[in-house]
């Protein structure tokens, strides 16, 4: 992915090595975030570490609040010039519907931070907070990502965030309350289903990102695409559940199976148009 002369997004706030004291972390490794993957599927944590190859009884060791990184370092840039794309795209997106987008603001953070819905530590992986309208990411992710899921690259990484402001777009657009409230009216496998429609439609708008991204700027290189079926299929709630635990149990699904993120991804990419994803109309996911 060609991403070192673009525009950068003014909306990064660099949190990384301020999470408070006692905070979880898994070294180098980054591999606390193993832990967002049950509670994507519901399985015992316990389990995952150990499918990963690792001790379930001490995964890590227990951190301080460490060193921030360097200001403005590499990978702050690659986050800084993706959520610019995301803006650009989403902005012309909304306008054709005579809509006005709202830019999110993105948060660098280690180990824990405070968000306005609550205090969150890295295991619930990136994360979208309708609250304040933040996205959150522990950039540890994308070690496990890459090393543990086998999901390497860096449009893979742009995906990731793609993904959550694609939460945004259904925030702005009021999809998002519509759901959560029905989810005192739902039994539990029923909500489920509902949540992997609303994570199916942020697949989907990543695909629109990438689409409009490609059109206009001409960034991507020839294997990208496929570093973004990657981890959407390293991510999908069949084979999480199946590495973690032998068998899968479809009413736990929350995200979508691997296959279905992949082709909602593949749709918006293909279509460019927000109006092809309503994943809670579609018959058949």
């Amino acid at each position: 992915m060609r991403w070192q002369n673009e525009r950068r997004s003014d909306n990064v706030e660099d949190r990384r090595g301020r999470g408070a004291a006692g905070g979880l972390a898994l070294g180098g490794g980054g591999l606390v975030i193993v832990l967002l993957i049950a509670l994507f599927t519901g399985v015992d944590p316990g389990q995952l570490l150990n499918q990963l190859g690792l001790d379930s009884t001490n995964p890590a060791p227990t951190a301080t609040q460490g060193a921030a990184p360097p200001a403005n370092d590499e990978m702050s840039q690659f986050v800084a010039v993706v959520l610019a794309q995301t803006e650009d795209v989403w902005k012309s997106e909304f306008q054709r519907f005579g809509r006005q987008y709202e830019d999110p603001q993105l948060t660098l953070f280690t180990d824990r931070v405070e968000s306005a819905c609550g205090l969150a530590n890295a295991a619930v992986g990136p994360f979208y907070c309708p609250e304040d309208r933040h996205v959150y990411i522990d950039l540890s992710f994308y070690e496990l990502l890459r090393q543990r899921l086998g999901a390497p690259g860096d449009f893979a990484q742009a995906y990731v965030i793609a993904h959550e402001v694609g939460h945004h777009v259904q925030n702005l657009l009021g999809v998002t309350d519509k759901v959560h409230a029905m989810k005192s009216r739902l039994s539990a496998s029923e909500y489920n289903r509902l949540s992997v429609r609303l994570e199916l439609q942020a697949d989907f708008y990543a695909g629109v990102w990438a689409h409009h991204t490609q059109r206009d700027k001409g960034v991507l290189e020839p294997g990208d695409v496929e570093e973004a079926m990657a981890a959407a299929e390293a991510i999908g709630d069949d084979r999480l559940q199946k590495q973690s635990q032998g068998y899968v149990v479809p009413d736990a699904f929350t995200h979508g199976t691997s296959e279905q993120r992949q082709r909602w991804f593949m749709r918006g990419y293909e279509t460019g148009d927000m109006r092809e994803g309503d994943t809670f109309s579609a018959e058949v996911l």
